[in-house]
């Protein structure tokens, strides 16, 4: 499968559409649609670029066909509530099946995709639009979406950050596991399978990429991949992309960041694309110095939302091979599991600040950011009750606003950052509350989150990829592109926390 098309194929083409921003949106030019081979489309380029009166933006528009508006035409009516109106959206973000063809993956079921100028499927977004469709009883786009990941990690070997060629080299979160036992939840029999069974060799999958290279590791070795071994001997992981070029999709952005930048371009762009793979693209969380974005540092950071995410993954595992009938390998993640929880505690939980933070395995040292990811440990039920207690009051104090929860407390600019708020860390915290018994917080959270949902919707006919949480009645900004709507996970943890 060939990875980014555009770059490797029209080299100087791109790059000029891209730096002259001829298109508005540096996601356009690799989604767009070739109308003639590429080879023959880059020969008429190099031919007459140097022409008097060449326009390159006609050029593109005679050579490429512009990513389809799916929802132009799509009006929302005030007049019918949230709940209405997110059901009746169900359709117009459901894409068919398509051929595969430019940057596009095919992917053999409909899907949700989250709207805006995301017209593709993306992996962790996924789960959170699917508790929408859970209580819009639609199983049939669950099953769906669920088959689509598992074919596209027996295909590619795991789930891309999205079903385009330029999200090769990288995942994100890895929510497979909460979406089988999802489905195992609405859908509780698959021909005569258990769920966990059916998928227990696309979870096998899922695993072992997150794991690649962990055999390697030693006392000279520290890192491989995804991979890092730490000073007791425990594995835990990283964020990571197996390319280190600018991301086709942003290519301006991270040219001119490496301009700004003190470190090497291409330590940089690594930094910048596994800071993608994590979702939260982009956010003074991974910041050498929580402040300057050139000093992004994402491959040297152990996240603690995603070891709660793996180590979900290997109880699950443990619980597919018990189902299967293989003891023996259902106690060896078990036993995985028990390693990975003591080793989040150990370098993520500090007993002196009450709250989880990363760890900066290159300085051995927690980062001391305070940010939504300390949320997972309770999601995952990995925290003592003590720990959930001091973690409950910090979000209390310091995160709780009228409209949610802010993510961190940095002002960087960068839309993972206050004063933005994000449904799928609203959900994580809100059930994460729940599960110890801390209903004050939760209710309140709910509250807060739902009311500005609503009154954003009643103001704008929108529900929105993010809000200002200072406010429960403003649209949040930030980041790389305006606020889309839409929106799949907001559309998802609405109906979620409403029902």
């Amino acid at each position: 499968m060939k990875q980014e098309p555009h770059i490797h194929e029209l080299g100087l083409l791109f790059e000029e559409v891209q730096l002259k921003n001829v298109l508005g949106d540096g996601k356009t030019f690799p989604d767009c649609l070739p109308k003639r081979a590429l080879k023959e489309i880059n020969n008429d380029y190099l031919n007459e670029r140097k022409a008097p009166g060449f326009d390159l933006k006609k050029f593109i528009e005679s050579n490429f066909s512009l990513p389809r508006a799916y929802s132009a035409g799509y009006k929302s009516d005030v007049n019918k509530s949230a709940k209405q109106h997110i059901e009746s959206l169900w359709d117009v973000l459901t894409r068919q099946p398509d051929e595969e063809a430019g940057s596009l993956l095919s992917l053999p079921h409909p899907y949700i995709v989250p709207g805006g100028r995301f017209r593709e499927i993306y992996y962790w977004d996924s789960y959170f639009t699917m508790l929408g469709l859970q209580v819009s009883r639609r199983t049939d786009l669950i099953q769906n979406m669920v088959d689509n990941f598992a074919y596209l990690i027996g295909k590619v070997g795991y789930i891309p950050n999205g079903n385009r060629s330029y999200f090769l080299g990288r995942s994100q979160p890895p929510f497979f596991s909460l979406m089988i036992k999802l489905l195992r939840e609405v859908c509780s029999e698959v021909g005569h399978e258990d769920v966990f069974i059916k998928y227990l060799s696309s979870l096998e999958m899922e695993y072992q990429f997150w794991m690649k290279g962990s055999g390697l590791l030693n006392t000279t070795i520290a890192t491989h991949d995804r991979v890092v071994r730490m000073p007791d001997g425990s594995i835990l992981n990283r964020y990571w992309d197996e390319n280190n070029t600018p991301r086709p999709e942003a290519f301006k952005e991270d040219v001119e960041l490496s301009h700004q930048s003190n470190q090497k371009p291409e330590v940089l762009f690594r930094h910048l694309r596994a800071a993608a793979e994590s979702g939260w693209d982009f956010s003074s969380r991974w910041f050498r110095d929580g402040k300057d974005f050139g000093s992004i540092q994402t491959t040297e950071i152990i996240p603690v939302d995603l070891n709660c995410l793996l180590l979900h993954l290997e109880q699950t595992l443990a619980e597919a091979y018990r189902l299967s009938g293989n003891s023996t390998k259902a106690s060896d993640y078990l036993s995985l599991s028990a390693k990975r929880k003591a080793a989040i505690t150990k370098y993520c939980w500090s007993e002196e600040w009450k709250f989880f933070f990363d760890f900066d395995f290159v300085k051995q040292k927690q980062k001391e950011h305070y940010t939504l990811a300390a949320a997972f440990p309770l999601f995952f039920e990995i925290a003592s009750p003590g720990q959930a207690e001091a973690v409950e009051k910090i979000l209390a104090e310091k995160f709780l606003k009228a409209g949610g929860l802010i993510t961190t407390l940095e002002f960087s600019g960068q839309q993972w950052d206050a004063p933005n708020g994000w449904a799928p860390l609203q959900w994580i915290v809100y059930k994460g509350l729940q599960k110890y018994g801390l209903v004050a917080l939760a209710k309140q959270l709910k509250f807060n989150w739902t009311n500005a949902n609503l009154k954003v919707y009643q103001k704008t006919g929108k529900m929105t990829e993010k809000y200002d949480v200072y406010s429960d009645l403003a649209e949040a900004s930030g980041g790389e592109y305006p606020n889309q709507d839409g929106f799949g996970w907001t559309n998802g943890v609405l109906l979620a926390m409403l029902t």
